[in-house]
């Protein structure tokens, strides 16, 4: 039954326009425009070097935080949850169905970021496991906060909020921006946020070959614990 879920959460997903505007068109866009063309410092070495990581954050973001958190909302308001809730699948099964999905979106959006990153002269360092250890924490941390957002907010609200904060997180969450270029005290707090944790560490490995980044992960760690505990006391069903 979970797997069924995940496979029709994964349609369901792959099929909505605004959704793939969001986890594909949007990063890839990016991605290629600031490799090809000057238009942000981005410090010593190649662009795409440096843009790389911070795009591949901004699409675990745009699909565990922005596009789950849109999704889930209209179901609620809708009623799917609660007539989902009601089926033989239990409620653990459908949040874990959602997860999977989120999943296999994002696997999709990391091979095809990292092909075109690849064409571009990108030239990755680093652990591999480090790496996969942030997306992980990234993808639960983004979730607990898009499941949290569609959970208390009207389906209006959570729309308008979710795109607001990718926007927002977007341009201060050294995605295309580096942070340094921030003044000290705003470089500090929009560090401790998890899109700029996971840019950072992502970058940190993949550009500068770093082992493990703790410093990352330990915000990341913080926010999912934080974001999925909140969601799991705070989500309301209808």
């Amino acid at each position: 039954m979970i797997a069924a879920q995940a496979a029709l959460e994964t349609k369901m997903l792959l099929r909505n326009g605004e959704q793939l505007l969001l986890t594909v068109v949007i990063p890839t866009l990016l991605l290629v425009l600031f490799s090809a063309v000057d238009i942000v410092d981005t410090g010593d070495g190649k662009a795409v070097d440096f843009l790389t990581p911070g795009v591949l954050a901004l699409a675990v973001m745009s699909t565990a935080f922005t596009g789950q958190a849109i999704a889930t909302g209209f179901e609620r308001r809708y009623g799917v949850l609660k007539r989902l809730a009601a089926s033989p699948l239990p409620r653990w099964g459908l949040m874990t169905a959602k997860t999977l999905s989120v999943l296999v979106t994002e696997v999709l959006q990391i091979a095809l970021l990292t092909a075109i990153a690849f064409a571009l002269g990108w030239s990755p360092h680093g652990n591999p496991f480090a790496v996969l250890l942030l997306l992980v924490l990234g993808t639960a941390a983004f979730s607990g906060l898009g499941l949290l957002m569609a959970g208390t907010l009207k389906a209006e609200a959570t729309l308008a909020a979710a795109n607001l904060v990718f926007l927002l997180l977007l341009v201060g969450g050294g995605v295309i921006v580096p942070l340094d270029k921030f003044p000290g005290a705003v470089e500090s707090t929009l560090g401790l946020l998890p899109i700029s944790a996971l840019s950072d560490g992502l970058r940190d490995v993949l550009q500068d070959g770093a082992a493990m980044p703790w410093a990352d992960l330990g915000i990341l760690a913080v926010w999912s614990v934080l974001g999925l505990g909140a969601a799991a006391r705070f989500f309301r069903w209808e």
